[in-house]
């Protein structure tokens, strides 16, 4: 196994941080392997707005959802879906279809998770935050967004101030990969993965950020955070945005 494996296998979101800022050659390496990412046609639809005004954090902090860390880590980012760019460049090119919504995700991220690679092999650590969405037209309006760019996930970067926690389990290679069609998953499979969720979370310490105690298992957690993630009134925020009319 090669170093470039190890650390992909070993990933494990970090909540806590030290008070240490980043070098500024750290920030242009993760900014640097972020932008070589593959991107569709190299339209590159994606912007990165750092934060580094205080008042702002703080303002994103509570639009999404108190998560804490985000004003504790050294670096917060936050990945834009972007084709304002595209569409001055080209504007005779109707932006509202829907694929362009799924292009910008796409890339977003690919270009997301190289960031928080970069920073994984300099021995940071980070945690996304999808909670950007949860006040999206507020964010969008603080950021001062244009037309046909949208936040999608958030970026905490910095020096983890303990060690990680365990690797948390994931599905098994038979229920995720298919072979040539799309196959039933086994049920006694995703029982088995239940008992393992829960296991994890029984032994995983009570002051860790997000402890879930209450998760029996993973189909439980699933049910839950269905319900949670609903957003009724993206679609609207979309359409207004200049995405997914088409």
């Amino acid at each position: 196994m090669n170093e470039t494996i190890k650390l992909l296998q070993n990933h494990s979101s970090v909540r806590s941080f030290e008070n240490k800022q980043l070098t500024e050659e750290q920030i242009n390496h993760i900014f640097n392997s972020a932008n070589q990412t593959s991107s569709f046609s190299l339209l590159q639809a994606v912007s990165i707005i750092r934060i580094t005004d205080k008042e702002v954090r703080n303002k994103l902090m509570k639009l999404s959802g108190d998560q804490t860390y985000i004003g504790e880590a050294a670096e917060f980012w936050v990945f834009c879906s972007d084709f304002n760019r595209n569409h001055q460049i080209a504007p005779e090119v109707d932006i509202s279809y829907t694929e362009f919504l799924q292009i910008g995700a796409v890339d977003v991220g690919l270009m997301a998770q190289n960031a928080l690679t970069a920073a994984e092999s300099m021995g940071l650590g980070g945690v996304y935050i999808g909670g950007i969405r949860l006040n999206i037209e507020e964010i969008s309006e603080l950021l001062e967004l244009p037309k046909y760019v949208i936040p999608l996930v958030g970026l905490c970067i910095g020096h983890p101030a303990e060690e990680k926690a365990p690797l948390k389990p994931r599905l098994p290679q038979e229920v995720v990969m298919h072979n040539n069609k799309y196959e039933d998953f086994d049920v006694e499979d995703i029982k088995t993965y239940d008992e393992q969720m829960r296991a994890y979370y029984e032994s995983r310490p009570i002051t860790a950020p997000f402890t879930a105690r209450k998760i029996k298992g993973w189909s439980d957690h699933i049910d839950d955070h269905l319900v949670r993630s609903i957003q009724p009134d993206m679609l609207n925020y979309l359409n207004k945005q200049g995405y997914a009319i088409k």
